[in-house]
């Protein structure tokens, strides 16, 4: 009895964090992020040497000097896996956020409004999601100044269809509601309305959303930078830090080059995703009120 008072009495918060915890993979993936998360942001105080300077010997394997070795002219590799870590979080982030803004305008609009505010919006998201996204990605780091800003506004104004139609649908549903009416019919303000009323209604799929599209973001950014179109040497990323494993040597004899790296991204995209999938569990509306009544 007093486990069902309390479950009536939690927020949907403490709902959502409760039925998060429940998905165990969610909960590990959540932890693992946290972790590399935190070394990546304190890189400049955990990392051993310059992550562009030459701090020993060429291409050596790891030591108690160096832990996970040295690239082929002698930088630390464990310095520059750390740093390489932050510019994938950071390109991750920053696009994600751009792209889940501008889709989010988009769709509060698109649905609101409807008419051929709805079309003119809808008709461009089509025209954008009709090319192959990694042609128009590659195209658009062909035109421009390859470097970090570079490819996360490309990936920040390229991802972002997937959040309007999402968000489009939400509102479609939800402009017709007894709240919404309710707020016209006491004069609110249109930006009440959509920013106060709707969008958070809608924020949980976009969370949800977001999560792929983080996990898109940093796998693209390796991918542009391991065809030497993302970041560029001697900043260390994770795809240029891939970029030596070309070699057949490499590749057969320097596993510490190419192996660290290629795991971080590995492990980056499947936390992402459980906890992504954890998040969607968690906020789905109909799941939460039947735990909570």
């Amino acid at each position: 009895m007093k486990k069902e008072r309390n479950l009536t009495n939690e927020s949907y918060l403490q709902t959502v964090w409760r039925r998060f915890k429940r998905h165990r993979l969610g909960v590990v993936s959540l932890a693992v992020l946290a972790v590399i998360g935190l070394a990546a942001l304190l890189a400049p105080v955990i990392a051993p040497h310059d992550p562009e300077a030459i701090a020993g010997p060429f291409g050596a394997p790891p030591s108690p000097d160096f832990w996970l070795g040295t690239d082929q002219i002698g930088r630390d590799m464990l310095s520059r896996l750390l740093y390489a870590t932050r510019v994938s979080l950071m390109v991750g982030i920053l696009a994600t956020a751009i792209s889940t803004a501008v889709g989010v305008v988009l769709g509060l609009l698109a649905g609101y409004f409807g008419g051929w505010l709805d079309m003119v919006i809808m008709r461009f998201t089509d025209m954008v999601m009709s090319f192959p996204y990694i042609l128009l990605v590659l195209v658009a780091a062909a035109i421009f100044e390859p470097g970090l800003w570079s490819i996360i506004l490309i990936l920040g104004f390229v991802d972002w269809p997937g959040i309007a139609r999402l968000v489009r649908g939400n509102v479609l549903s939800l402009r017709e509601s007894n709240f919404v009416k309710s707020n016209l019919v006491a004069g609110m303000p249109l930006r009440h309305i959509l920013f106060s009323e709707i969008l958070p209604n809608t924020v949980a799929p976009i969370l949800v959303y977001a999560t792929s599209v983080m996990a898109l973001s940093m796998l693209d950014e390796a991918s542009l930078s391991f065809l030497g179109m993302g970041v560029q040497p001697p900043a260390a990323s994770l795809g240029n830090m891939l970029n030596s494993a070309q070699s057949l040597t490499v590749l057969t004899s320097q596993p510490w080059l190419w192996l660290p790296p290629g795991l971080l991204i590995v492990i980056l995209v499947v936390a992402i995703n459980f906890a992504g999938d954890a998040l969607r569990d968690a906020v789905d509306p109909k799941a939460v009120m039947e735990q909570r009544d």
